[in-house]
């Protein structure tokens, strides 16, 4: 009888060493969950949100670059370009823009857009015309130029 209680002694000492490994190793998936949460980023134009798991410390310009790449990966519609710096991600909430520089997880946000960046046409002197004709011509006149035909006047 003393050898099998020494033997079961030796197996719940190593049975709560195992429990104890385990409990610790929960311990430092459950910190390391704390860092990490999901973000839905909803793709303008895009029928559907793109859901994945970040980092806290994830630069933008990565979550950027995921999204593209998942989006490419799914086959959506519309196509966008894969170039990072041709796109702003928002918050959902207040769309503000997020520096690509700074960290995802900095402004406690889940919810994103991710849009194209406007870029803005160099204005010529026949474009201006074009949108605001000038005052001493008459709007059919502008109309007929506009449309290349004529308006008859009673």
């Amino acid at each position: 009888m003393d050898k099998r209680q020494e033997k079961m002694k030796g197996n719940v000492s190593e049975k709560s060493l195992l429990m104890q490994k385990r409990k610790k190793n929960s311990n430092d998936d459950q910190s390391t969950d704390k860092n990490r949460f999901l973000v839905i980023i909803n793709v303008l134009g895009s029928t559907g949100p793109i859901r994945f798991v970040v980092k806290k410390d994830d630069l933008v310009s990565g979550v950027i670059q995921t999204a593209l790449k998942t989006y490419a990966r799914e086959g959506r519609l519309p196509v966008l370009s894969t170039d990072v710096n041709n796109f702003i991600l928002h918050t959902a909430a207040d769309y503000a823009a997020l520096n690509p520089s700074e960290a995802i997880g900095s402004r406690e946000e889940r919810n994103f857009v991710l849009c194209k960046k406007q870029i803005q046409p160099q204005m010529t002197e026949a474009r201006s015309e074009t949108i605001s004709p000038k005052r001493s011509r008459s709007w059919k006149a502008w109309l007929n130029k506009s449309f290349s035909f004529k308006i008859q006047s009673q």
